[in-house]
């Protein structure tokens, strides 16, 4: 059963989950899940609204522990020394919060609502990935 999560089947089966998450949360709680946009809500506390989040952060990490019990994760290979991961880490964070939300709020939840700003949002950040990945491998390589 473990060659099974090495098909494109896992990541159909991924791509199914996260779109009927992300559909059940914005239809049983108004809410867009993007995580940058929960995770910052947690340093603008206000009352009734911790719990949901840190459930919905608790979560991500809770999913890969259970996945873990019957599936083997893949190995984790980091080519890049720790300052250019801090680097990239804050390259991120920054343009999250300008872009005004992250991939799973955009890229997941804005573009199947059609909005035009997560629309151009995720075009952006994902051809600016692709050059960077084609510049960082081909051609400063």
């Amino acid at each position: 059963m473990n060659n099974w999560v090495q098909l494109p089947w896992s990541a159909l089966a991924g791509g199914v989950l996260i779109g009927l998450a992300a559909a059940l949360f914005l239809l049983l709680n108004g809410r867009i899940a993007g995580i940058s946009g929960i995770t910052g809500g947690l340093f603008s506390l206000r009352r009734g609204d911790v719990g949901w989040r840190v459930a919905f952060i608790l979560g991500l990490g809770i999913s890969t522990y259970i996945w873990q019990q019957f599936f083997s994760l893949p190995a984790v290979q980091i080519e890049a020394n720790e300052v250019l991961l801090v680097i990239a880490g804050l390259l991120v964070g920054f343009g999250t919060r300008y872009g005004s939300g992250c991939t799973s709020g955009h890229g997941v939840c804005g573009v199947a609502r059609l909005s035009p700003r997560s629309i151009v949002a995720t075009f952006t950040f994902m051809l600016t990935g692709f050059a960077m990945v084609y510049l960082l491998r081909h051609v400063i390589a």
